[in-house]
């Protein structure tokens, strides 16, 4: 994993300068509204971005700035706060890069306030009708293998596997915040109906690290993408021996929960004191509106993970 080196905005000038002064790919997404400008030297990158990403008008000025260019052999993030500008050295793996564009339009979201409460949630989320059920938890805890088990059922809508935004009002608002979905092309491991549908052409591009850009639209059909919905539960996903496999959990409970793990998000760009404490609030008051669960996947199959939360929904 990488750290993140916080510099000052003399130094950000000094690094701009240095790293535009080469050829350079540029490329703008709209993410949840905030234009992201993304810099690289690489082809390939520029490319996985234009497929993840939904496009920003040319003529919207930037809200923030993602570099990623090689410049040696050791990968390095420095990120400068007031300018929302990432500079992103030696990054082999597009995955980091993308979570850290999302990483950084979080921090615009909690730095620039409106009369609307929008925070971000590292996890998945599947709609049915218009409302919906998050996952949450650690990486490598199988939201995305069990994202993709829920998908197999026909009256469930695909939203997002990995990062969503969300604006608590009456109702919990969520919404997408990626074009297509950048997963493991062995998912069909675990569940075998998609092997046919990956290789038909719906991953592309695939990197170093076995994950390709998968158009949804190909996987699921136009009339099961989802662009926003409303919460109607939350699961939080462990991995520990000696917890119950499923219960459900009161809001303290689960917002200490995600404390306890750095709130299922190891993309944080900033982390502090009053940080912790805004994110700890909205989970608090996330978790007093939705009812939210404990799926421990310590000792079972994804298949019986997937009936759990089946049920769950059906009961709900």
């Amino acid at each position: 994993m990488y750290s993140v080196q916080k510099i000052s905005l003399e130094e950000k000038e000094k690094l701009f300068s240095k790293m535009y002064s080469g050829p350079m790919h540029e490329t703008k997404a709209n993410i949840y509204g905030t234009c992201v400008k993304f810099f690289t030297d690489s082809i390939e990158q520029k490319e996985m971005w234009e497929d993840n990403f939904h496009p920003m008008l040319d003529s919207i000025r930037p809200h923030a700035r993602v570099f990623s260019v090689k410049t040696g052999k050791r990968m390095r993030v420095r990120y400068e706060p007031g300018s929302k500008t990432v500079f992103i050295e030696n990054c082999e793996y597009y995955g980091w890069v993308k979570s850290i564009a999302l990483g950084l339009v979080a921090e615009f979201l909690e730095d620039v306030r409106s009369e609307h409460r929008r925070y971000s949630i590292h996890g998945s989320y599947v709609d049915l009708g218009g409302n919906g059920v998050a996952l949450i938890g650690p990486s490598g805890s199988g939201k995305t293998t069990l994202t993709y088990g829920l998908l197999l059922e026909e009256y469930t809508n695909f939203l997002t596997d990995d990062w969503m935004f969300v604006r608590t009002a009456n109702d919990v608002l969520v919404y997408s915040s990626e074009k297509n979905s950048y997963i493991r092309e062995n998912i069909d491991k675990d569940w075998k109906r998609y092997k046919r549908i990956l290789g038909s052409g719906a991953c592309r591009k695939k990197d170093n690290a076995g994950r390709s850009i998968a158009d949804v639209k190909m996987i699921f059909g136009d009339s099961r993408i989802r662009a926003s919905s409303v919460m109607g539960a939350a699961v939080l996903l462990a991995n520990e021996e000696g917890l119950a496999p499923f219960k459900e959990l009161n809001a303290k409970e689960a917002a200490d929960y995600l404390k306890k793990n750095d709130f299922c998000n190891p993309h944080q760009l900033s982390r502090s004191r009053a940080k912790n404490w805004m994110r700890k609030n909205f989970f608090s008051a996330l978790f007093e509106q939705v009812p939210v669960y404990m799926l421990n996947i310590a000792n079972e199959s994804p298949r019986e993970s997937v009936e759990r939360i089946l049920s769950m929904i059906e009961e709900e």
